[in-house]
């Protein structure tokens, strides 16, 4: 082996950690190029939903179910997160880690019994979830605001450092996100994330195989449901305001958008279909007028001609051309 076939085994061998590393550096030195507060809060706001849409892609894409009420769990963590500090005067790190234990109860108590459904049986289930629990954001006004929503959410902070600003909240969203990235990789390639595949791919083959399915969607619900809720809790204190408008149901269609347009299966994916999906509407007035239609639209285009997703899709494309590139020049 030459030592420029060494150079590109190497490069093969550690790939994932390459990436997350040029990832890590481009993200350390983005706010040195572009300090426009403006920009950065897009760039904020897309690691927000990247958090929500790396669990929800766990349970969609290699628990292989179906969950059309995530932003529930979202609006759960953001409120928690909110009244725990605002009303109950609880500091907000402690807030969070205290919100998102109630949350991953919450989903283990729903999720034995509707997990037990599957299909758009299980869809129509977790719509439901969302639409009970953005009915009561709504009309608890004396404990949720009501459609007024609930302000005067104290800033993250560590002693008199605060993240206040769009440079500090950069650091800290994207701090975050590395990390849900790295748990979400690391998860896909042990034990558990195979047999998480085998889920998504046959239950019944995977169940003969040793999974236990029953547990796994389980498992992976909650911590789907986990992940939403400390993006809550970060969108809440990062805005010093939230309103029951950000939590249904054309939320959660808008995340399961984000996961089928990165690639269901594809943790790189998610980050890239969460930005796409997040900054349309800001690249066209039209985006935003019909932004429901376009991202429908989207969907349907992408299921129609790159089923696998449109990061996934367009990886297998190029894979596919250059086996047969190989193929030929072999054959030549």
């Amino acid at each position: 082996m030459t030592n420029k076939q060494k150079f590109f085994y190497f490069i093969y061998l550690h790939r994932t950690g390459l990436t997350v590393t040029g990832l890590s550096l481009a993200l350390l030195l983005f706010p040195v190029f572009e300090n426009n507060p403006y920009t950065l809060g897009l760039t904020n706001l897309i690691a927000i939903n990247a958090i929500i849409v790396l669990g929800l892609n766990l349970f969609i894409g290699y628990a292989g179910q179906i969950s059309l009420g995530h932003a529930a769990f979202f609006g759960l963590g953001a409120y928690g997160s909110a009244i725990a500090t605002v009303t109950y005067e609880i500091p907000p790190w402690p807030a969070m880690l205290l919100v998102a234990s109630i949350v991953a109860l919450v989903a283990l108590l729903i999720g034995i019994p509707i997990l037990r459904l599957s299909g758009h049986y299980l869809a129509m289930a977790t719509l439901g979830l969302n639409f009970v629990v953005h009915t009561v954001l709504l009309q608890w006004d004396e404990v949720t605001g009501g459609p007024s929503g609930f302000s005067g959410i104290p800033y993250l902070s560590f002693g008199n450092f605060q993240f206040d600003d769009e440079v500090r909240l950069h650091y800290l969203l994207w701090g975050f996100t590395l990390v849900s990235l790295l748990l979400c990789l690391n998860l896909v390639r042990s034990g558990v994330g195979r047999g998480l595949s085998a889920l998504a791919g046959d239950e019944v083959a995977a169940e003969a195989l040793g999974v236990n399915t029953r547990n796994a969607k389980i498992k992976i619900f909650v911590l789907s449901a986990v992940f939403a809720s400390v993006a809550g809790s970060l969108f809440a204190h990062c805005y010093s305001f939230v309103s029951p408008d950000s939590f249904g149901i054309f939320t959660s269609t808008d995340l399961v958008i984000m996961v089928v347009i990165g690639g269901m299966g594809s943790i790189w994916g998610s980050i890239f279909g969460a930005a796409l999906i997040t900054l349309l509407p800001e690249w066209m007035d039209i985006f935003e007028t019909y932004k429901d239609f376009v991202h429908g639209g989207i969907l349907v285009l992408v299921l129609m001609f790159l089923p696998q997703g449109l990061v996934t899709g367009l990886v297998e494309m190029v894979k596919i051309k250059l086996a047969l590139r190989r193929q030929k020049d072999a054959a030549a």
